[in-house]
């Protein structure tokens, strides 16, 4: 008997029960709010009333695949579910998708049209379908003879973007003829994606050989490093930094020539520090990590959390001591704006 593929309702308790313990039965057990408000759309697998399988997808991201293959041909249910999936993405607009899976589940995934972009021991990231990670390095500038040129890359969040942001691509861009400056794209942050690259364009606009660009789906992403921007515990950040540390050496790395990744000292983000201790472990020899000590102002290292917290309380004289001018003034205009999504619920004290 062939399964039927169904919608399962999450906000139905009944229904919500069942797919948790079907997924924990497969040891798939984090299911916290934060995980599981980011879905859109969750499938099921039913036979005889009994769920044998589902997935879910979180924008354009994978998430909860999982089979149960007794009584069924290997691999059957597993490409139905993927399948479904990857239909109902397509009839959304959506034609690029990720996964971050179980070492395990890699093949599987390569079977259903899915192309590895880094594996670890404990886990991997794929994508299927376009635009890919080519699409995605041949819409970025260049320059010419890029192969014999010192080509820096530094990878920020910049929520928003601050003079100790500033000082690292100042530094990265003396010390290297064309610096990428890759902005995270995943719109989980107090600034809106929009927003932070057009403040790091705009502080940075008189440095000729800076290029600001998206990170798209593969540098800290919410594909490729979900535990950047949850309450992870140390594990799971460290998996997903490793993957991320090794889709930028041997995916971006070869294709645009980097030879330096520049990152600042980190006093004070817990998983941020950690992804620092990971790049220090997969980026050399193949790309040198520079590490720039952290601007202060007195003894107090310039952090974007401080900034947030001011725009909080509404305590914005030291702003200009913290942030470059055109940050300041963004932040002056929309002051109501960026309060009102803190009240909101948005979170201010990660990255």
């Amino acid at each position: 008997m062939t399964a039927q593929v169904v919608e399962l309702q999450l906000n139905n308790s009944r229904e919500r029960t069942q797919w948790q313990q079907f997924l924990s039965s497969l040891d798939i057990t984090n299911f916290s709010d934060q995980e599981v408000d980011k879905i859109d759309l969750t499938l099921g697998l039913m036979e005889d009333d009994q769920l044998v399988g589902t997935g879910s997808l979180a924008g354009n991201v994978l998430k909860y695949v999982g089979v149960c293959d007794r009584d069924s041909q290997p691999g059957a249910r597993f490409n139905q579910i993927v399948s479904a999936l990857v239909s109902r993405a397509f009839q959304a607009q959506q034609f690029h998708l990720m996964v971050f899976t179980k070492a395990k589940y890699s093949q599987s995934f390569q079977h259903v049209g899915f192309k590895e972009l880094a594996h670890s021991d404990e886990a991997a990231v794929l994508e299927n379908g376009t635009p890919d990670i080519a699409d995605f390095v041949q819409q970025l500038p260049t320059i010419s003879d890029q192969e014999n040129k010192r080509i820096g890359a530094i990878v920020m969040n910049a929520n928003p973007f601050t003079q100790g942001h500033r000082e690292l691509v100042t530094q990265a861009a003396a010390a290297c003829d064309l610096v990428y400056v890759f902005v995270v794209a995943t719109d989980a942050s107090l600034f809106k994606t929009a927003e932070r690259l057009e403040l790091v364009r705009q502080g940075t606009a008189d440095l000729a050989n800076v290029r600001v660009v998206s990170g798209g789906d593969y540098l800290v992403s919410a594909a490729t490093f979900p535990a950047y921007f949850l309450d992870s515990a140390e594990s799971a950040i460290k998996a997903q930094t490793t993957l991320d540390a090794r889709i930028f050496r041997n995916q971006l790395a070869p294709r645009l020539h980097l030879t330096t990744r520049f990152v600042g000292t980190e006093p004070t983000s817990r998983t941020t520090g950690i992804y620092n201790q990971v790049l220090q472990r997969e980026l050399p020899p193949k790309v040198a990590l520079q590490v720039i000590p952290r601007k202060t102002v007195g003894t107090e290292p310039i952090s974007a959390r401080t900034v947030r917290q001011a725009i909080q309380t509404g305590e914005l004289t030291k702003l200009d001591q913290l942030v470059p001018s055109t940050t300041a003034r963004f932040i002056k205009t929309h002051l109501a704006t960026l309060q009102k999504r803190i009240q909101e619920g948005m979170k201010i004290n990660g990255n």
